[in-house]
């Protein structure tokens, strides 16, 4: 059997074509192995998706990891849905991926978009040439598409990132042209501060323009020119 004769060769982990996903016995023989195993879902419906990942974990395999596939070759970038990626995490807790046999204008923006929902494998055909004439010339990528692509993705990934509102260190130097409060009028000492002598203005060396309900209608504890970038001290 294939599963015996791959683990003569110790591989270290199991990849389950679209086409092969609806064959229990197989996969409960590659989950006995207990090794990582990647599916591919093409033409699988919820419910035998899970029945196959279920399969695969009742046999033994850690851990699975599921790619979002459409299995034409062609694969029409239309009909990718690309949005099933994150519902495949969302829906079976598991890795996700994506297995594309699309050909868009650029070779890998539908991979690239599969990154941005969270797949962590991308699976594309690589050919020397297209013109070779090979049976999935037509959605592979060539040397220079697939070090591009790659590329890419690494970049992609860099600017996922993660969910942060902390102000960077490369913006920090910008925190000036934000706007502030100034005082727009001169005031005397003990005189209210109103709309018609505080404003919100540029630049970014007075009080944030959060404030300004809370100053209105307090007093200055001394005069204060007109272009006066408004301080707590300067507040009674």
């Amino acid at each position: 059997m294939a599963v015996d004769f791959l683990e003569n060769l110790k591989v270290e982990i199991y990849k389950i074509a679209s086409f092969e996903s609806g064959d229990l016995e197989l996969l409960k023989k590659v989950g006995s192995t207990k090794k990582p195993v990647i599916i591919s879902r093409g033409m699988t419906s919820k419910e035998d998706l899970d029945l196959a990942i279920k399969t695969l974990k009742a046999a033994g395999s850690p851990q699975v990891a599921v790619l979002h596939c459409v299995s034409s070759y062609p694969a029409p970038v239309s009909q990718m849905n690309l949005a099933t990626i994150f519902d495949i995490t969302k829906e079976f807790d598991v890795i996700t991926g994506l297995s594309d046999h699309s050909m868009d204008n650029l070779g890998f923006v539908v991979p690239l978009v599969a990154v941005s929902l969270g797949a962590s494998i991308i699976e594309k055909h690589f050919t020397l040439s297209r013109s070779d004439g090979g049976l999935d010339s037509a959605f592979s990528l060539e040397p220079q598409e697939m070090a591009a692509m790659v590329s890419a993705i690494r970049d992609a990934e860099k600017a996922i990132g993660r969910p942060t509102y902390e102000v960077k260190d490369n913006e920090a130097e910008n925190l000036i042209f934000r706007r502030s409060l100034f005082v727009v009028k001169d005031i005397k000492k003990g005189e209210a501060f109103t709309k018609n002598n505080i404003r919100s203005i540029r630049p970014g060396y007075g009080l944030a323009p959060k404030h300004l309900e809370a100053i209105l209608g307090k007093s200055a504890v001394q005069d204060i020119a007109t272009g006066t970038p408004l301080s707590w001290e300067l507040i009674n």
